[in-house]
């Protein structure tokens, strides 16, 4: 790996960046291909980079369906051309009380985890305002239907589906173009919600802010290319795209919003 691509990253970046190597040197040296687990936005980015700078190497990325957003990859050889079911991820609907019970995504999320398994080897969880639907890796989804009875104190089974019966998600992004005075948490957080940067401050301070899916309290933190922000009470951002610099040193954004 050239010393030099560790320079476009963040620090905590870099195990994620040798991981992403080692894939690499085994799909050359094996001249076999690698399916990841699920990767976030922002793991995809990082994986794409090196793979176009590093390799010749062919990749593909799927979620499950064509707007997912955390998906697994699959790096292969040139000659190798991969077909949907060998991304080996199924999808599930959480059967439930419909009329008697809520979930929401958190629940569900954390129930997952509670199973002791790693965000990685859990998709897209989608809804669309009543009925719940989640993909998981083939390697684990037996484990999960069978540990998994609860969410809360709801009564619930997991069932597989065909792709054919996958709901259409309520929630969209919607794309929005922000202008900022600096890539901080803050700043854009404050940009994209219309409230002030001490407020802005204090929901970061405060513990509810995640980046990427891990909480973060830093207000000076620079946020990158595909960064997911998800603000409680407020929503998600996406940064997709930095289109540049304005006369007055101000970056253009473009972004996704979820707002609540």
């Amino acid at each position: 790996m050239n010393e030099d691509v560790y320079q476009h990253f963040r620090k905590n970046e870099v195990p994620f960046i040798n991981e992403v190597t080692d894939w690499l040197e085994t799909v050359s040296s094996q001249y076999a291909p690698y399916l990841t687990d699920f990767l976030d936005p922002r793991q995809a980015y990082i994986l794409e980079t090196l793979v176009r700078q590093e390799s010749d190497l062919g990749f593909s990325f799927y979620g499950g369906y064509e707007q997912a957003e955390r998906c697994r990859c699959m790096i292969y050889p040139d000659y190798f051309t991969p077909e949907k079911d060998e991304f080996q991820l199924s999808l599930f609907e959480i059967v439930y009380p419909l009329k008697f019970a809520h979930l929401s995504h958190g629940k569900i999320l954390g129930t997952l985890l509670s199973t002791g398994l790693k965000r990685e080897y859990f998709g897209d969880i989608i809804s669309d305002g009543t009925r719940w639907q989640v993909f998981l890796a083939d390697e684990v989804k037996n484990y999960v239907v069978q540990q998994i009875d609860k969410i809360g104190k709801v009564g619930v089974r997991l069932e597989e589906r065909d792709y054919t019966e996958i709901i259409l998600p309520k929630d969209s992004w919607e794309k929005e173009h922000l202008t900022v005075s600096s890539l901080r948490l803050d700043a854009v957080i404050s940009g994209v919600f219309n409230i002030s940067r001490q407020r802005s401050k204090e929901l970061i301070e405060q513990g509810k802010i995640k980046v990427n899916w891990t909480e973060n309290t830093r207000p000076d933190f620079e946020l990158d290319l595909l960064d997911i922000v998800s603000i409680r009470g407020f929503g998600r951002i996406q940064l997709t795209a930095i289109e540049g610099k304005t006369k007055k040193d101000k970056y253009r954004l473009e972004l996704g919003v979820l707002r609540k």
